[in-house]
């Protein structure tokens, strides 16, 4: 064994150990296991700025993505504020050491009722999606209580209305307090959107 093969064995062995979430995401062969290996990672973000919500009671959306942004960013995961794709997105994600270069999109907003969030859902996908990104987010910071209940009432308004060409229902999600959408995109292909609750609720 090469000194080169040797020492790229001993780095996998280390993020084993220390970040597998890390290395199931650079190594992910399909886009499932990328979707799997990235909930994992973005799970561990949503919990950060949860335990920390009294520190940042008086921070805007852009503020409280950055927050996000940080917490996400890592070796080998590109993080991006305000990139432009058709205009200034809040999240763009990019894998870029991996088998396979994963983007990702996310519009990020904080509760304002279904409308509002529906009105993030179009400015996402009608206007920043070009079609090549994977799964889409729509990151959401509820600042008013019963998270559960307001996740439910905005799930019911999209089952209702089937907002941007929506595809069926809304699917649970694998994260607490969020869920899934499929949506026809211009691009003639359905896409799918992770939409996020952040529980940032304080007395």
């Amino acid at each position: 064994m090469s000194e080169g093969q040797s020492s790229l064995l001993d780095y996998t062995e280390i993020l084993k150990r220390k970040a597998p979430e890390t290395l199931d995401l650079l190594t992910a062969q399909n886009d499932e296991e990328f979707e799997i290996a990235f909930d994992a990672l973005l799970q561990k973000a949503v919990e950060q700025l949860e335990e920390n919500k009294a520190d940042f009671k008086e921070l805007n959306e852009n503020a409280l993505s950055s927050t996000l942004a940080m917490a996400l960013r890592m070796p080998g995961l590109e993080v991006l504020r305000e990139a432009h794709s058709n205009g200034p997105v809040d999240l763009t994600i990019i894998v870029n050491h991996c088998a396979k270069t994963r983007k990702k999109l996310g519009e990020a907003k904080i509760y304002r009722g279904p409308a509002y969030h529906i009105g993030g859902l179009e400015q996402l996908l009608g206007r920043y999606t070009t079609g090549r990104e994977s799964r889409g987010l729509l990151v959401v910071y509820f600042r008013v209580k019963d998270i559960a209940g307001l996740v439910q009432k905005i799930r019911e308004e999209m089952d209702g209305k089937l907002p941007v060409y929506q595809q069926g229902k809304t699917r649970d999600h694998t994260l607490k307090w969020s869920f899934l959408s499929t949506h026809l995109h211009s691009c003639g292909e359905n896409l799918e959107v992770g939409h996020i609750g952040c529980n940032l609720y304080t007395e």
